[in-house]
């Protein structure tokens, strides 16, 4: 691939890879990062896949498993810091909700629910996956992700019944 074929693939695809990583793990820089290591693992990759639309799934499936990846090595990194903490500091109770949820708000609703429902939730909601694409990338069973994704569900309706509670 020559010089101009990386930048032009870099341009079509460096945009949706960064908002699927960001989705996930919410943090900028984060998200650069995935993104870069996703087409950087594509394009020193020995052999090339033939189709676009087999690019984009092999990009999308890799960029979302580092995603993941990254969420649990984010989440080992707080439960090690925790543990060594000798204090934890709570987040502000006062903060007043609008009384018509945006998806910003709903968005961070989400990312307190427990892991793996805000993930999924994620995927199937923001992403617009299928539970058979979001099994292939997790390793989960189809089964069990219908379950995650039902429980979640539930989880989100009563925490944003609860925030609105509130107001």
């Amino acid at each position: 691939m020559t010089r101009q074929e990386a930048t032009e693939f870099y341009r079509k695809h460096s945009r949706p890879l960064f908002q699927a990583a960001f989705r996930i793990v919410r943090n900028e820089g984060e998200a650069e990062e995935i993104m870069q290591d996703t087409l950087l693992r594509f394009l020193t990759r020995p052999v090339r896949i033939g189709s676009e639309a087999q690019t984009n799934a092999w990009l999308r499936t890799t960029c979302v498993r580092l995603s993941i990846d990254r969420l649990r090595k984010r989440r080992r990194e707080d439960l090690f810091l925790r543990s060594y903490a000798e204090e934890e500091e709570r987040e502000d109770p006062d903060e007043s909700l609008p009384v018509i949820p945006d998806i910003m708000h709903i968005r961070s609703v989400m990312e307190q629910l427990p892991q793996p429902y805000g993930l999924i939730l994620d995927l199937v909601l923001i992403e617009g996956l299928d539970y058979r694409e979001i099994s292939r990338m997790t390793g989960m069973k189809e089964a069990t992700l219908r379950s995650l994704y039902a429980r979640g569900r539930k989880k989100l309706v009563a925490a944003m019944k609860n925030e609105m509670q509130r107001i």
